[in-house]
């Protein structure tokens, strides 16, 4: 009996107090994109058939990912970075592409596979055709 009453009592200590009214505005909520010190997420404009959308792309999702579930139509298929459907132009920014299958010479032009295209930092794209990103693939 002495053990249990040593455990809820340490576990009423160990609880937190609620947080004041007048401070829970301050509070961050989760799928804020933004904390102090790092940041969770960047701002990514994605210009497709001359309309411009903006918007936060977590750490770790693609840029594609993020744009198909905010109800963007863009371009693609496998979503493996292989079939080179979902290319644009980095006009902005940094991107982690890693994952897919364009030659880093491409990549060093600024071109970049939405399926994989990690956003690094704030950036700017700009959807072009497949056949322009393959030219520039094959070096033509």
């Amino acid at each position: 009996m002495q053990i249990l009453g040593h455990l809820s009592s340490r576990s009423a200590i160990a609880s937190r107090p609620p947080v004041p009214a007048h401070l829970k505005a301050l509070q961050r909520r989760p799928g804020n994109s933004r904390r102090a010190g790092s940041v969770r997420a960047h701002k990514v404009e994605i210009e497709h058939q001359g309309k411009k959308v903006e918007l936060e792309v977590p750490s770790g999702q693609s840029i594609l990912d993020v744009a198909l579930d905010n109800g963007m139509e863009l371009p693609h298929d496998c979503k493996m970075g292989v079939c080179m459907t979902c290319p644009a132009k980095l006009v902005s920014g940094k991107v982690d592409q890693s994952g897919g299958m364009i030659s880093e010479d491409v990549a060093d032009k600024g071109y970049a596979l939405m399926c994989v295209a990690q956003p690094q930092e704030d950036c700017k794209v700009v959807t072009i055709s497949e056949d322009e990103l393959l030219d520039i693939q094959m070096g033509n």
